[in-house]
């Protein structure tokens, strides 16, 4: 039985990178698409942005929507859907239906990340559940980051269409390994909307949806547009570029590894000195981003810091809305999504009327943001203790 449910993450995980990568991975290759539509980089930025407000949009109801049913056919329902959209965007001869056929998919997203974490969490005693949890979130990293690279290298060794079947190809592997290897797995105990719903009463769980939203954002408006700032800045493209976006990728594995055992160790402070280690981390970029050496540093760190940072923000609303499992995880990939595209919108404006160095003052604003929500979370909870502890 426990190779078995190892098995099971092993293929959730692969079916979250599938469909990570689907979303982020155009991001290392959005000159390249501007370039072969004719079109502005900002505005190949839609990609990113439209597909992070869909699933911003659908998060906190297709989750709820959908926990009632067979969670097999729902996952082959949503992965299905994924391998037709990444099947459009290969052959899609205008902008606009690449856009379109990101977008349709984009609904389901949040449903399928959603059922891969909840099914983890139930993967066994509550450490074999974390190990799971853990294995679920480095799928997540791994598309956000790694397929970044893999994307950008593909496109620049072969073309456009043959970086896009690398998404479908993996969406395709997930589809078949869960049809041939998932048991069927109906819901035992259906929990009823109202009560998954009645979480949102609480100041806690929306001081945790602020918190991701700001968080998100933060990385999200310098790391939209990383490929170009690398190109135009540190003035570095083709194979280099790749290695550059593949060691952001690869120190964001490690930071996933380094985020359990911070959270673990003291959640909080965690949360607390994130924004402010990631904000010395932007001042030093901006000021040093023209040098190959310096760059090749902070994106170590900026990687480390991407992956710590999903990690905060999944035990943030987890822990603020944990007996809405289901509700708890749409709502952290939704709120995620609201900050990718928040910080995605503020990037392409900094970066079209100031230039492209700007993005990282985008950062800092929503760090410092995301730092006086997580201050105030703080002070709410401490307050709460200590009035329960006055009653006792």
């Amino acid at each position: 039985m426990f190779k078995r449910n190892n098995l099971i993450i092993l293929i959730l995980s692969l079916g979250i990178f599938g469909i990570m990568n689907t979303e982020m991975g155009v991001v290392g290759i959005l000159p390249l698409i501007a370039d072969h539509y004719g079109i502005s980089v900002t505005r190949a930025g839609l990609l990113v942005s439209v597909f992070a407000l869909v699933v911003a949009v659908s998060g906190p109801i297709m989750p709820v929507l959908f926990s009632g049913f067979n969670r097999k056919k729902v996952m082959l329902i949503s992965l299905g859907i994924f391998v037709l959209g990444n099947i459009v965007s290969i052959f899609a001869s205008s902008f606009n239906i690449v856009l379109i056929a990101r977008a349709i998919p984009a609904i389901f997203h949040p449903v399928y990340c959603s059922l891969a974490l909840t099914i983890a969490a139930m993967s066994g005693n509550q450490e074999q559940a974390r190990k799971a949890i853990s294995t679920v979130i480095m799928g997540v990293s791994a598309g956000m980051v790694l397929g970044v690279p893999i994307t950008t290298f593909i496109a620049n060794a072969t073309s456009i269409e043959m970086s896009l079947t690398f998404s479908a190809v993996v969406n395709v592997i997930a589809f078949l390994a869960t049809l041939l290897f998932v048991p069927s797995m109906p819901v035992q105990e259906k929990v009823s909307h109202g009560a998954q719903l009645s979480v949102l009463k609480r100041p806690l769980t929306w001081l945790a949806i602020v918190t991701i939203i700001f968080m998100s954002a933060a990385v999200s408006a310098p790391n939209s547009y990383l490929a170009e700032y690398l190109g135009e800045v540190t003035h570095v493209s083709g194979q280099t570029l790749s290695i550059m976006l593949l060691l952001f990728g690869v120190a964001s594995i490690l930071g996933n590894l380094l985020a359990g055992k911070l959270l673990s160790k003291n959640a909080m402070k965690t949360a607390v000195f994130y924004p402010i280690t990631m904000g010395v981390i932007y001042v030093i970029w901006y000021f040093t981003g023209e040098s190959l050496v310096s760059m090749v540093i902070i994106m170590a760190l900026f990687g480390i810091m991407f992956s710590i940072q999903n990690n905060i923000n999944q035990y943030w609303i987890t822990s603020a809305a944990h007996e809405a499992p289901e509700l708890a995880n749409g709502l952290f990939v939704s709120c995620s999504n609201w900050g990718i595209s928040s910080g995605t919108a503020i990037g392409g404006l900094l970066l079209s009327g100031m230039g492209i160095k700007y993005i990282l003052w985008g950062g800092i604003l929503f760090l410092i943001l995301s730092l006086v929500s997580i201050l105030l979370r703080s002070f709410l909870y401490s307050a709460r203790r200590h009035s329960v502890s006055k009653v006792i």
